[in-house]
Parts: structure tokens; sequence; C-alpha cells
């Protein structure tokens, strides 16, 4: 097979640490060749407008063949690009058009589970004893014909599906279409690790890993005990979902994956300056696998949980226990913070925010220790659209409508212009419709507004990136309170104060111990007084050290 020529960038081992990733949802991003679905080819023509954003790096969602049942989370071929979001070739000329920007670019594997239309699926289950017959998790059935255990979907009902060719069941953490990989043969995963070197040859620089502890499930195939009524969170699936009825001991997180970790971290090691960030669900151990799955330098160098994902507003008080529970867990570990992405309601409409709420909780979490996500159009402050049963998508919304509306209002297409019936996005009718409300905020829109909210997340951007202390460095907590979070980022000589007010009335905090100087030109109207620190409504306040 020939290699491509791969224009790479600068020497950077570290450049992970402290990154902010920029998430590209390709069927909503940009269309360009009206289709009514985005495509590589409009990702490569957007790509200058994310790069002055300031990000380093990009993360597009799966642009694998797929029947399309899950939106590409169903892979039929692991080392194709479907027709409908462009080639290979297509995909060259991304990488080198990004490291030409200086972006790095990271893509969605999605190796826990394929498509029952992939090819080892269909050789699998056509009998007991064929080369493939164990790629999968597969169980008989109970002497009463039922499933072989109390395991759940993610997407509702049993996590198990009969198959009347083979005679057994088969394992789906989520859709019945989407079968699960058995990590416990051998072959799956050197299969997996060669797709991982697939792609590396080809210049990508990173991956965002699926469901990342879902790979292992128990080989014995126990039962997952009940989960108490009021130990339940909501983070990972909705309240109406039985999901959050067990504790999920046996289906996911298993010790198994460490060492799967390792190789995988040492086939990325063979390519030079590459990363992962491995998304973690579970509600109730996020944080711990987190630290487990990013201690030491052979694992994975970040991980993301929920824990900002979640229903309800981060409260300062909050996320000072979520920073504190991850020194405990993660003290050499990294994190990957965000606050949407495709898979949840936009947190302007999921946490009832305004600009004002929507600009201080971006400069908090562009100072946390840890990464960064950010999901394309939250830096429009666009809301969760509004998408009507009839024009739904999302199996999982259809499931579970109407208490649960699904995914789809968060995935619907980037508003580029404001004059344009489908706002830039393409000539045709989408495959999701656009939100009117969004059309107001439309890239064209906010460019020539200094104020916007698209520039301000420009200047925030490039104001992390003036001080690597913000990016790299160590954290000490100050306070914390419903409304009040305050921390030092310290990177040698370099200190940062940071303080935050979350809430809708003035509050004081205080300057730690030593001499202080504000910052100054930050766009926001916190101010010191003293020791004092004087926080009105949703501002902030940074000063550095000395």
């Amino acid at each position: 097979m020939v290699v491509p020529q791969i224009v790479r960038l600068p020497a950077d081992p570290d450049w992970w640490r402290g990154a902010v990733i920029y998430q590209i949802y390709p069927r909503s991003f940009q269309d360009s060749n009206a289709d009514g679905i985005g495509d590589l080819a409009g990702i490569i023509h957007r790509l200058p407008y994310v790069a002055s954003l300031g990000v380093d790096a990009i993360w597009i969602s799966p642009f694998f063949p797929s029947p399309m049942l899950d939106f590409g989370y169903d892979v039929m071929n692991y080392r194709d690009v479907d027709p409908m979001f462009g080639t290979i070739a297509d995909f060259e000329a991304l990488i080198e058009r990004a490291h030409e920007l200086g972006l790095r670019v990271m893509i969605d594997l999605v190796l826990s589970h394929t498509s029952d239309q992939h090819r080892w699926f269909r050789e699998s289950r056509s009998s007991r004893d064929n080369p493939k017959a164990d790629w999968y998790v597969w169980a008989d059935a109970k002497p009463d014909g039922t499933a072989p255990n109390n395991w759940l979907s993610i997407f509702g009902g049993p996590g198990w599906e009969w198959d009347s060719e083979r005679l057994q069941y088969y394992q789906h953490n989520f859709l019945k279409e989407q079968p699960d990989l058995n990590f416990h043969e051998p072959e799956v995963q050197e299969e997996l690790l060669a797709v991982a070197r697939f792609w590396l040859e080809r210049g990508v620089d990173g991956f965002r890993l699926d469901t990342i502890n879902f790979y292992f499930c128990d080989a014995e195939r126990r039962d997952n005990p009940v989960l108490p009524v009021e130990l339940r969170d909501y983070s990972t699936a909705p309240a109406v979902n039985p999901y959050n009825w067990q504790e999920h001991l046996y289906d996911k997180s298993r010790p198994e994956m460490i060492p799967f970790l390792r190789r995988f971290r040492a086939v990325m090691s063979e390519f030079g300056d590459i990363a992962a960030v491995g998304e973690v669900g579970d509600a109730q151990r996020g944080m711990e696998i987190m630290g487990e799955y990013t201690r030491g330098d052979d694992l994975m160098q970040m991980c993301y949980a929920f824990e900002f994902l979640s229903p309800d507003a981060p409260s300062g008080r909050r996320v000072g226990q979520v920073l504190r529970r991850f020194a405990q867990v993660a003290s050499d570990g990294w994190a990957c913070w965000a606050f949407s992405n495709h898979d949840v309601e936009r947190h302007a409409t999921r946490w009832r925010m305004e600009e004002p709420e929507l600009r201080v909780y971006l400069a908090l979490i562009l100072s946390l220790r840890g990464s960064v996500c950010l999901y394309q159009g939250e830096e429009l402050g666009l809301t969760e659209a509004y998408v009507p049963f009839e024009e739904l998508q999302d199996p999982y919304g259809k499931r579970f409508w109407p208490k649960f509306r699904g995914r789809d209002g968060c995935r619907t297409p980037m508003p580029w212009l404001a004059d344009n019936s489908y706002a830039g996005f393409s000539d045709v009718r989408p495959w999701l419709p656009v939100a009117p409300e969004h059309v107001l905020r439309a890239v064209s829109v906010q460019e020539g507004e200094p104020e916007s909210m698209l520039n301000f997340y420009r200047r925030m951007l490039a104001w992390r990136k003036a001080r690597p202390a913000l990016a790299k460095g160590g954290f000490a907590l100050q306070e914390t309170s419903d409304s009040l979070i305050s921390y030092v980022r310290t990177l040698g000589a370099e200190s940062v104060f940071c303080a935050f007010n979350l809430g809708p009335d003035p509050i004081v905090a205080t300057l730690p111990e030593g001499a202080w100087r504000m910052i100054e030109d930050t766009g926001f109207a916190g101010a010191i007084v003293g020791r004092q620190v004087e926080l009105p409504p949703f501002q902030a306040v940074f000063a550095e050290a000395g």
C-alpha cells in the first residue's frame, strides 16, 4: 500500500497538554455538493475560520462508511470514507490543509462496536465455528429462552439481541444494529490496532476514542447489581432511561482494559507526537476511570467524563468538588473538559444561560487545569434547536420522545450566513432543519460585531494561549461557594489568580498572600480593592503575581 506524503507540524510531544480542541460534526458543518449533508470538502473550505478562533486541534466525528442508523457511530468499514462525505483523497487533503493552518487533526474511532452490516459481523453470525465466530460477544439463552443476563442498552431495552441465524444472543450497548466486539479475542485487538495504524499513516495527529470504557465486558456474563435510587445519577443517560437503575460493574469498565490501552499507546508512540482523548461514560465512577486510564505515561494522554456535561449547571462549589475529586483519583492524570458536544443538549439551553453567564463559564473552562473541547457553534452562543418529531432523525430521541427529545437539537446545521435560506450551510434542504434563531447568530452577523460572542471566544482563546500557566500549569484551589470559585495556576515563575462569580448577585473574594497585579483588558468588570476581589454578577477577575 502506498503511504501518502505527510505534511507534519513542528515536533511537540506535549502539544495536547492544555490544548483547545474544536469538535466538528461533519454532517452539519458545511455541505459542498448540494445534497443537504456536510462533507470533508466543506470542512476544508471552513478550516480558515476554525484556525481564526485560535484553537490547537480539531476532532472530526466519524466519516467512515456506515448505514447511518447512528449517523456514523455504526461503522461498516474502518479503512475508508463514506461516499456521502468524500474520499480518502479528500481526507488526505483535509490533513494537509489543517497542518498548513497550524491545526492538528484528531479523528473519532468507534472501536467498542461495529454496524451489523460490517463484514466481520456477517461472518461471525454465520456459524459458531467460522474464523470470526468469537469476534463479537455471543452467549446462549437461558433455559427459558430469555437473555443471558440483565444487561441493558443505553438506547433503551435489553442489551442483548437474539440472532435467528446463529441461534444465540449478541450483546449491544447501543442500538441492536451495533453489536459489541469481543475484546477478549486477541485477533480483534490486533485488527483494531491495525486500524489505528492505518489512519496514523495518513497523517492524523490523534484520536477521540468513543465509549472507551465499553471495550471489555465481564467474561463470565454476571448480572449487574441494582443501584439504589438515592445513588442514581442522570449525567450519562436521561432520567427516563432504566439504564440508570443498575450499577454497571460487569458490562463495562473492566480491568482488562488497562493492558489494551498500553498496547494502543505503543502504536501511537511509533508515530511521534500523537495523542488520544477517551470518552468515559460512567455515572458512578467516571472520575476514577479517568484517573485509571490517564495515569503514568503509557496509557491515554487524557479522558473526559460527564461531570460538566450533566443537566445541572455546575456551581462554584460543584466545580470545586469535581476538581478536588480529580486531584484525589488522578493526581498524575489529565482531564479534557467540555460543556457541550454532539451527545448532549447545548449548554446554553441545558443550563438556561444568557450571554453574561456563557462568557464567565467560558473564562472558567479555559482556565481550568486540563485540556478543553469546544463544540461547533458554541462560539456563536447557539442554543438547542427544537426539532419536531416528524423531522427527528436520532433513534435515541424517537425511543424516549417526548420526555427526552434525543440529540438532533445540538446537531442542526452550522449557521454561516444570515441572508441565505439555509444559513449558508447548503443550497438545498439540509438533513436537519436550520433553527430560525440560529440564523440571527450566524458567523456573518457576528464577524463584524467587536463585542459578539464569536469575537469574545477569539479574545479568550488568545488570552489563554498568551499565558502558559493557564494551559499547562499547576492548580491550587482557593475559595468555593455556590457562586464563587477561585484558584491559582502556576508554571515556573508565572502565577495567575482566577476568580469567578457564577451567580446573579455581587460577591467578594480574597486574594491569596503575596503581591498581585490585576490583569486588565480581559473583558470582565471585576476589580481588586486592597486584599479584596469585588465581583459583580457573572464577572471574573484575573491577576498575576509580582
